[in-house]
Parts: structure tokens; sequence; C-alpha cells
């Protein structure tokens, strides 16, 4: 009989070891955007005093966050992202630059290059595209703690592995599996930003009594 006869499968053998999932839930959607900002608005650029036009959006943002209100605090996020686009502000270096909304010019559908695809493959090359911005802030996060002896836990060794892994063509989820944990660490070992503190105004000095008649 020409062939090799058929084998019965190798039950002694360890099942594969699943991909890990991460549920995707309005908390963990925020806290993707809400950690990177915490450290965008800490970089040398602002020197150490972010202006309260940025800060006050995002403190904002972390008080929703903390209360549960996912939705006011993607709206605050939202306002955050577009501040960072305006011309006056110092050049945000990349990978952060990446946390910018600008407002776009009105144009034609067509000219979109996910215009022409169905709806499963755009929604597919958006989350590539998002998951890759996240793995390129993470990246820059864990050296920012680093050079700052900011100790973020040991989520941030397995970044490699995964980030590597989701390069070769790997599943996003399997990134955040490595991601989530770091920007959980932000959120509870660095810092607030804090916008400059003002400056009150000077006493004046008390009037002078008028000279005594008497």
């Amino acid at each position: 009989m020409p062939g090799a006869p058929n084998r019965p499968p190798d039950l002694s053998a360890p099942p594969a070891e699943a991909a890990p999932t991460v549920v995707e839930t309005p908390e963990r959607r925020t806290l993707r955007r809400l950690a990177p900002s915490r450290i965008a608005l800490l970089l040398d650029l602002w020197r150490g005093a972010p202006s309260a036009e940025l800060v006050q959006p995002f403190e904002r943002a972390e008080t929703s966050f903390a209360h549960g209100e996912y939705r006011e605090a993607e709206e605050a996020l939202d306002q955050l992202s577009v501040r960072f686009a305006e011309p006056r502000w110092p050049t945000i270096p990349e990978p952060f630059r990446g946390l910018r909304v600008a407002i776009p010019a009105p144009q034609p559908p067509q000219w979109d290059p996910d215009f022409a695809v169905s709806a499963e493959e755009k929604e597919a090359r958006r989350a590539r595209r998002v998951a890759t911005t996240q793995l390129a802030l993470a990246r820059a996060t864990v050296r920012w703690a680093a050079a700052r002896q900011l100790d973020l836990g040991p989520s941030s060794a397995a970044l490699d592995a995964a980030g590597a892994a989701f390069e070769a063509g790997g599943a996003p989820a399997a990134l955040y599996a490595a991601i989530d944990p770091i920007w959980m660490a932000v959120r509870e070992r660095v810092p607030l930003p804090r916008a400059p503190v003002a400056k009150s105004a000077p006493t004046p000095p008390p009037a002078a009594s008028p000279p005594d008649e008497g």
C-alpha cells in the first residue's frame, strides 16, 4: 500500500500554548491613551511645568477615569490631543507626537487609502496602526523611566519579546498583554504633571497714616 500508514495523534505531547488574550474594555482603551499622555506632559521640553491649558484636560481625564467615567475621560483626552497639535507648543518628539490629533481639512473620501477595502480589512488595518503606535509609546516610556531610575516593575521585561512577535506578524492582543501592565505601572508609580504655579501679586504696603495735627 503506497504511502505511510496514518498515525494516531500523539496524546503525550503537551498542548500548544494559547496566545494571551486581552479583553477589550472601555477602561483599557482609555488607559492606553491616558498613561502615555502623562509621560508626554513630563517630557523635558516642558521644563517641568507644562502649560495649564494642557494639564487641565489631562487632570479632568484622570479624575473621570478614577471614577469609572470613561466616556468623559475620552472626551477630555480628545481635547488634550487637539491642543497637542497646536503650533504654539514646542515640538513634541516621536513617538509621543502620535498622541496629537490635528483637525484635518475636508477632503473627498476617495483620497482615503482604505476607501476601497472592506469594513473588516479597514478595521484590521486601523487596529494594527494603533498597536504599532502603542508599541512605540511603550518602548519610549520604558526608556524614559529607566533614565530617571523609575521602576515600572517586571512588566517591562516582557515588552521586547512581545514587540518582536508583533512585528513578525503576531496579533495585537498578545502585544497588549505586555503593554497594558506598563500603562498600569505608569499610573501607579509616575508622578502627575503639574502646571506652573501662578505667582500672586505682591501685597501693597499699608497706606500711610495722616499726620497728627494735635
